[in-house]
């Protein structure tokens, strides 16, 4: 097994915290990537992994994946993830939530935390209890914060907008085939906002039952988790887990374009080439899915309304432009190009 320096998702961060509580059953890493923007935000995913060294993986990539995000949504935050290893039982204790509270706050404030995969408000609030390095509260209606979901979905709905108009040159959505692979919270609101604008829905999740009967109040349809890459459509949306996007994948996707929610969509750096080579466009996930972690940061720095969350989730398609725009000028893929933006942004490029 290599060092933790060797592994090639380490990427210089900054720290890498490993927690446990014997009384709770509390295991759980924090890793942060980049302070060099502001306090290191990300949210924390409760998961059951084969073993702790998958587990390490996920978190050094996601919080890679939040530094760059917060960078491009020009949010005076650095990058971080929390995750919980699942215990297995599945079940979140107000001990283990406690617990991870203080594991948090021993941090003193390098990290701040906010709902991902497998958390919801009520835990959050759960650990409030313990720290105050914590977003994504139950907040007033027209109040920054709160769950992060429906700004991710908007987000996404918009960049998917983008990108049909520079793939499709389509101003609208109306008959636009998009495939959703996952519609959970953001995947189910990018399903209804798609429906909303005219779009044609083919749905697909792991939970087949939640599929189809999103499909059916949707008018859509509903196929196999395993053949959603494989659909002939407009668009391509992952807004389920990551590394969905790599070499025996790619070649059989049926889409021109690639745009969800997702977050590290290519399984290695190599995808990005791969999209690009078949002149898919993609849509960086850290660009296109920034809307959860604008809304639930601006609440942490008590910046602004939910009027104003909007408006900056509203940027989203120009930062994709921008992307696209020097993909284009220089023939490098677009999610290189985004890496490379996001890196001069935190001080580490040319």
């Amino acid at each position: 097994m290599p060092s933790l320096w060797d592994y090639p998702d380490f990427d210089a961060h900054e720290g890498v915290h490993l927690f446990s509580d014997t009384g709770s059953g509390l295991r759980a890493i924090v890793a942060i990537h980049s302070t060099a923007l502001g306090p290191a935000a990300g949210g924390t995913r409760f998961w059951r992994y084969a073993d702790g060294d998958q587990a390490l993986v996920d978190a050094l990539r996601l919080s890679r994946g939040m530094s760059y995000k917060n960078a491009m949504a020009g949010l005076p935050l650095g990058g971080g993830k929390g995750v919980v290893l699942a215990p297995e039982d599945g079940l979140k204790s107000p001990a283990l939530l406690a617990a991870f509270g203080r594991a948090i706050d021993s941090l003193g404030g390098r990290y701040v935390t906010a709902e991902d995969v497998g958390m919801n408000d009520a835990d959050m609030v759960a650990i409030r209890g313990q720290t105050r390095h914590v977003a994504g509260l139950p907040v007033a209606a027209e109040a920054a914060g709160g769950d992060p979901g429906p700004m991710t979905s908007l987000g996404v709905f918009l960049g998917i907008r983008a990108a049909v108009r520079r793939a499709l040159g389509r101003d609208d959505l109306a008959g636009v085939h998009v495939a959703i692979q996952g519609v959970g919270s953001v995947g189910g609101g990018l399903a209804q906002l798609l429906a909303a604008a005219g779009a044609r829905l083919t749905l697909a999740d792991v939970d087949a039952d939640r599929a189809a009967a999103l499909a059916a109040a949707l008018g859509g349809a509903a196929v196999a988790a395993g053949d959603i890459l494989r659909v002939e459509a407009d668009v391509l949306s992952p807004c389920a887990l990551g590394a969905v996007l790599n070499e025996r994948s790619i070649p059989a996707i049926a889409a021109p374009i690639v745009a969800g929610a997702a977050n590290n969509q290519l399984a290695t750096p190599e995808d990005a080439a791969r999209l690009h080579a078949r002149n898919i466009l993609y849509a960086p996930d850290y660009v296109i899915n920034a809307g959860g972690i604008i809304n639930v940061g601006m609440e942490y720095l008590g910046h602004g309304d939910r009027a104003e969350v909007e408006a900056r989730v509203g940027q989203i398609p120009g930062r994709l432009e921008q992307v696209w725009a020097e993909s284009a000028a220089t023939g490098l893929p677009a999610a290189t190009v985004a890496d490379r933006i996001a890196q001069r942004l935190i001080g580490r490029g040319d």
